[in-house]
Order: structure tokens, then sequence, then C-alpha cells
């Protein structure tokens, strides 16, 4: 015969100190785990974002990013002409020859390098996703940028209206951009040919970025690429190199996840030291409950379902403590491209559940040997004890 719920949780009510204790150390361990994975899920969704599935990113062998990669106008003038590109509805092939480099802007928060990336009316053309929410684009040959809305929330200097002095001298800021969570909002656009002018590039660029016609033409494409000597090139899919780039969360997921197992095996110690203190407490009470009738299969399985309630409890209170992060905006530097990247947490439900998942797994190590303790107990001795 089972015990009912509701015999668990009066007990839980009767010890509020110690429910409560043991509830906030398994809800900061959940809250831990789940700020770590809410900002490698933010990373991760900023960088995918950015990438088109049909995109290829043109660059030379052996680069790891745009920016140590280089590629010439020549080269530009070859790549445009492969079978397999789409064409823009200006009738011209979806192609654009790109500049990236890194600027240092200087702020209220101190200095952080930002991506400068000069692009071509093409580049405007295979971002979609990129929309003008203030001002205008820049016009081609003048000194004007359009920066990232997260660049012109961060910094006062980045918005509309404003310059940013790097290269040769100041750059008008005659746009503000959102591109949804992509990484585009971390960076700065600027008229190609201006940008190589002012770092003394026009003949080393960075890379090519084409669309191909469908999923088809771009394994096509991508085979063309790489087999043609002139360009000895890397021609991966844009996806997959930005996703290359969640590298540079690895070294917080795993200090966030090392932190989060330390405070679940002591949480787990927790919940398993409560649930002997009852034991012990509840020795008559537990001796009583064998005379009434109830088997040491629902002692067990009652003492286990304590143990998931209160670790339940406590994964609820972890969710709540990390749900204001949600949408938070911050930013990570790059190791691959040395900038920062501005993503925002993302603490979605699938992740939420997780957390309660891992919270009743805690409870589960944690109230399994109390259970098994309690259910072992002899009906005379557990009288005996007051």
């Amino acid at each position: 015969m089972a015990l009912p719920l509701t015999y668990n949780w009066r007990n839980l009510l009767a010890r509020k100190t110690t429910t409560l204790m043991t509830a906030l150390g398994i809800a900061l361990t959940v809250a831990v785990l789940l700020a770590t994975a809410a900002l490698v899920d933010g990373l991760k969704t900023s960088l995918t974002s950015t990438a088109h599935p049909l995109n290829v990113l043109v660059m030379r062998k052996g680069s790891t990013a745009e920016l140590n990669s280089n590629r010439s106008p020549e080269d530009y003038q070859i790549i445009k002409v492969k079978r397999g590109i789409a064409k823009g509805p200006n009738g011209e092939p979806l192609a654009s020859l790109e500049l990236v480099t890194v600027v240092i802007l200087e702020g209220d928060l101190g200095a952080i390098n930002i991506t400068a990336r000069g692009i071509t009316p093409q580049g405007w053309l295979l971002r979609e996703g990129v929309k003008i929410v203030e001002g205008r684009q820049f016009q081609p040959g003048r000194r004007e940028i359009v920066v990232g809305k997260s660049i012109a929330s961060r910094y006062p200097a980045a918005r509309l209206g404003g310059t940013i002095d790097f290269g040769r001298g100041p750059w008008q800021v005659v746009g503000v951009m959102d591109a949804g969570r992509s990484a585009a909002n971390s960076e700065l656009f600027c008229d190609l040919n201006q940008l190589a002018a002012d770092q003394n590039r026009a003949t080393a660029l960075s890379s090519v970025l084409v669309r191909a016609i469908d999923e088809v033409a771009m394994q096509a494409l991508t085979n063309d690429l790489t087999a043609d000597t002139r360009l000895n090139a890397d021609a991966p899919s844009e996806s997959s190199y930005y996703a290359s780039q969640t590298q540079s969360a690895a070294p917080l997921q795993f200090i966030g996840t090392f932190v989060a197992l330390i405070m679940a095996i002591g949480s787990c110690f927790a919940a398993m030291n409560t649930m002997y203190a009852a034991v012990a407490r509840r020795a008559a009470e537990i001796g009583t409950l064998r005379v009434l009738g109830f088997s040491k299969g629902g002692i067990l399985l009652s003492f286990l379902l304590e143990s998931l309630l209160l670790s339940f409890v406590g994964g609820i209170l972890g969710c709540l403590l990390v749900l204001p992060l949600n949408n938070l905006q911050t930013g990570i530097g790059n190791f691959v491209t040395f900038s920062e990247i501005t993503f925002d947490f993302r603490v979605t439900p699938e992740l939420m559940l997780t957390g309660l998942a891992f919270a009743l797994f805690m409870g589960a190590v944690g109230g399994l040997f109390p259970a098994a303790t309690a259910a072992r107990k002899e009906i005379l001795t557990a009288l005996k004890q007051t």
C-alpha cells in the first residue's frame, strides 16, 4: 500500500528551515548550470543565425577566419562567373568581395575590438536579414558606416550621427542596422573600396561571399572552387564557418559545467543528509506505518518521493533565479576573429525542463539510500526509538 503524497508534503513543511536550505542549495546548482547553458546557447544562436544555408565563403586555403584570409580583386573576377551562383534582382551574380579588419572602439565600458566589414552593394543583397532601423545605408566612396544595434546601444559614439576614429581618420555613423540575433549586430559595415584604401589593402582583401542556386549547385560550386588551382581556396558553407566559431564559448561552458557538477555533488549530499535526518527523527513513525500495514516498498517509495519533491522545489527556484537573465545582452571575445561578439542570454522552456530534470536527478541520488534505510527498519526496533 502506498502512502499519499500529502504525507510527504506535510513532513517537508514541518521542517521549514531544513527544507528551505536544502532546496536553496539545489536551486543554486540548477541556476549555475542554466546560466552557463543560456550563455552558450545565446552565443551559438547568434553565430548560426548569421549564416544563410546557401551561402559559401571563399577564403585562402588554410585560413581559420576571414581576418587572416587573403583574396584579391582578380580572384573575385574568377569566382563570380562560376557556374551555380545565383543572380540578384539587378541581374548580377550574388557574389561580394569583402574586407574584414578589427578596429578599437573606445567607450564608457573601456576599449573593445570591433569587426569592421567593407562590403559592396551585392553584400547587402546577400544579407536579407539585416535591416536599417535608423538612418540609411552608407554611400559608396564616402567615409560613412552603418553600425549594429548592439554596438549603438552600448557605445554612445557609435550612435546615429556620431563619429568613430579608425584608420586614417573619422567615420560618420549614418545608420544603425538590426540583424536579429546574428553576429552582424556586433559589426560595422562600410564601403569596401574606402576601407581598403584606408587600410592600404587595395589588392589584399579578405573573402568572397557567394550565394548558390540550390543545395546541389552549392556542393558542385564548393568542389569547383576548391579544385581551381588559380584560387588556392577553401570554400566552407557560411553555416559551418560560423559554427566553428562557437569554440569561443567552450572555456566558459567547461568552467560553468565543472562548477555546476561540484555543486551538484554537494547538493546530493545535502539532500541525503536531510533525508537521513528525517529517517532518524521519524523512526517511531516508520514503525507505526509498518504496523498500519504499509509495506517496505511503500515506505521506500514514500521517502524517495519526498526527496524528489524537495529537489523539484529546488529546481523551480533555480529556474526562477535564472529567468531574469533571459534576453540580457552581454559580449564575449571571439578567439577566432579577436573581436567582441554581442549576444543575448537565451533561457528557453527546453532549458528550464533540463534544469528540472537535473534537479530531480540530484534528488533521486540524494534520497535513494536514506529511503532504503527507512524501508529496512524492523518494526520493533523502529517503535523502540523515540
